[in-house]
C-alpha cells in the first residue's frame, strides 16, 4: 500500500550481515526498512510499496546489476532518491551510478555514521519536496477557487455546482445581486476547466455604448470606422481557446441581442468591416444582477437569448443571507489590507463583529471589503470597536437585530453569530474556541454542523 507521507527506505545488497547490519542501524533514521537479496526481489517490493530511498549495492550476484535496478527503479519513479555502495577502487563505476540518477554513493567498507548522515538528508530533501508538494496543491486550490472566502452552506452549495460544471462546455449564467462576487464564481469555473491553460477574457456589457459593444465583441478591421487604423481582434477572437465572461448582459440593447444570439447559434462571427467567418471557441460565461425573467416579460431581454445562456444557472447568495461567512471575510480582509497598506495587523472587538454580522450590506461583499480597508487605513488603534464603524451602518445594524421573531429563532440566531464570532476571534482554533464558548470539542463539532459552520 502506497503512503506518500512515510519516508520508507529499501535496502538491496546479496551480503546478508550488509542487509542487517545496515536496516538495523538505520532503524531510527526512516519510518520503514525493507531488504532484499537480489534485483528480482528489490523490484518487486519497490513496486508494492512507496520507497523514498534506496540503498543499492553495485555489484549484485544476480542476472541485474545494481546500476540496471537502478535505471529500471527510476524510469518507474524518477522522484525516488538512490544511494549506490561501491567497493574502494571502483570510481567510475560510481560516476556511471550518479550519471545514471543516484543522489549519492558510499565506499566499502561502509561507515554506518556516513551512511546515517546521507539518508538524514536524503530524507531533508524528501519531507522538503512533501512540503513544496502540499504548498502547491494548496495554492493549486486557492487559485481554482479565485481566493473566493466562504465556510458556510449556502456558498458550499455554489462551490458543488462549480465543480460539478467546470468539466462542461455547458454555457454558465450566474445570478446574483451587485457585489456578490460574480466574477470570482466565473473564475473558478474557468480556472477549474479543461479550458485553463486558455485566456479569461472579462467584459462589461453594460459599461459599452452601443456603438463600441460590437466591435470590443468580434473585432474589427483596419478602416472600417473613423479611428479604425488597424485591424483589431475582439473579444471572441482573444478568449479562442478559454473563456469569454460576459458580466451584466442583461443591459445588452436589441440589436447586441441578435448579434450575440446569432453567434451562439452558428457559432461564426465576422469582424466590423469584414468579410471573412470566424469559428467561435470561447466558452461563454455570462452574468446579471437583474431578474431575467421580469425583463423578459417587458420585453427588454429576448426569452430566445436567454435560454441559450441560462443552460446552468449559478445564484450567488447575497451576503445578508449567508451571515455565518461574515466573521471569516473580515478576518481576510483585515490581514490583506493590513499587508498591502503596511499597517500593524489589526484585530476586531467581538461588539463591532455583532455589528457587522447584522448589518444590511446591499453592497454585499465588495461594500465589506472597502469598509474593512477604510477601517484599515484610518483606525489608529489595534483594535477595531464599535465606534470606528461607519454610523450608518452601525444605525441600520442595530435595526436589523431588533427585527421582532420567534424566540427559537432569536436564540438559534444569536448562538449561531456568538459560535461564528467566537471563531473568527480565535482565528478558527476549535480547541480555543471550545474553551472560551464553555463547551466540549464534541459540543462545537455538532453545533458547527448544524449552523452550517465548516
Amino acid at each position: 500500500m502506497f503512503d506518500a507521507d512515510r519516508f520508507n527506505v529499501l535496502i538491496v545488497d546479496d551480503e546478508p550481515n550488509i542487509r542487517s547490519g545496515l536496516a538495523r542501524g538505520l532503524a531510527s533514521e526512516a519510518d520503514q526498512i525493507d531488504t532484499a537479496a537480489n534485483s528480482e526481489e528489490a523490484l518487486v517490493k519497490f513496486q508494492q510499496k512507496q520507497h523514498a530511498l534506496a540503498i543499492i549495492d553495485v555489484r549484485l550476484n544476480c542476472s541485474m546489476t545494481g546500476i540496471e535496478l537502478l535505471k529500471r527503479m527510476l524510469q518507474s519513479r524518477p522522484q525516488t532518491a538512490v544511494i549506490v555502495i561501491t567497493a574502494h577502487g571502483t570510481v567510475e563505476t560510481a560516476v556511471e551510478a550518479m550519471r545514471a540518477g543516484a543522489s549519492d554513493y558510499i565506499g566499502k567498507p561502509v561507515d554506518l555514521n556516513l551512511v546515517r548522515q546521507q539518508v538524514r538528508k536524503a530524507r531533508e530533501n524528501y519531507e522538503l519536496r512533501q512540503e513544496n508538494l502540499t504548498l502547491r496543491h494548496r495554492l493549486a486550490d486557492s487559485v481554482q477557487m479565485s481566493n473566493i472566502i466562504a465556510s458556510g452552506a449556502a456558498m458550499e452549495h455554489v462551490f458543488r455546482q462549480v465543480r460539478q460544471v467546470a468539466g462542461t462546455e455547458a454555457t454558465v449564467m450566474i445570478h446574483g445581486e451587485s457585489g456578490t462576487g460574480k466574477e470570482l464564481i466565473a473564475r473558478a469555473v474557468h480556472n477549474l476547466s479543461q479550458r485553463s491553460r486558455g485566456t479569461f477574457i472579462a467584459v462589461n456589457l453594460g459599461a459599452l455604448p452601443d456603438s463600441l459593444l460590437e466591435s470590443e465583441l468580434f473585432g474589427h478591421e483596419k478602416g472600417s470606422f473613423s479611428g479604425a487604423i488597424r485591424q483589431k481582434p475582439g473579444c471572441f477572437e482573444q478568449a479562442a481557446g478559454g473563456t469569454l465572461f460576459l458580466d451584466e448582459v442583461t443591459e445588452m440593447s436589441a440589436k447586441s441581442q441578435v448579434d450575440l444570439l446569432r453567434v451562439l447559434e452558428t457559432g461564426e462571427y465576422t469582424r466590423v468591416g469584414g468579410e471573412e467567418r470566424l469559428q467561435s471557441d470561447a466558452r461563454i460565461i455570462c452574468a446579471t444582477n437583474r431578474t431575467a425573467q421580469v425583463l423578459i416579460e417587458e420585453g427588454s431581454f429576448r426569452e430566445d437569448l436567454f435560454y441559450r445562456l441560462n443552460v446552468i444557472p449559478i445564484e450567488i447568495p447575497a451576503l445578508r443571507n449567508r451571515r455565518e461567512d461574515i466573521p471569516l471575510l473580515v478576518e481576510h480582509f483585515l490581514e490583506h489590507f493590513c499587508m498591502r497598506h503596511k499597517r500593524p495587523l489589526k484585530r476586531i472587538s467581538s461588539e463591532a463583529m455583532l455589528l457587522l454580522v447584522n448589518a444590511a450590506w446591499p453592497g454585499n461583499v465588495r461594500q465589506l471589503r472597502n469598509i474593512i480597508e477604510r477601517m484599515v487605513v484610518t483606525c489608529a488603534d489595534e483594535l477595531i470597536m464599535e465606534r470606528d464603524l461607519p454610523l450608518e451602518l452601525v444605525k441600520v445594524s442595530r435595526t436589523n437585530s431588533k427585527l421582532p421573531k420567534s424566540l427559537a429563532d432569536a436564540m438559534d440566531e444569536c448562538e449561531k453569530t456568538t459560535i461564528s464570532t467566537t471563531l473568527a476571534a480565535c482565528r478558527f482554533h476549535r480547541e480555543n474556541t471550545a474553551k472560551a464558548l464553555g463547551i466540549s470539542i464534541r459540543t462545537l463539532h455538532y453545533k458547527m454542523g448544524r449552523y452550517g459552520l465548516h
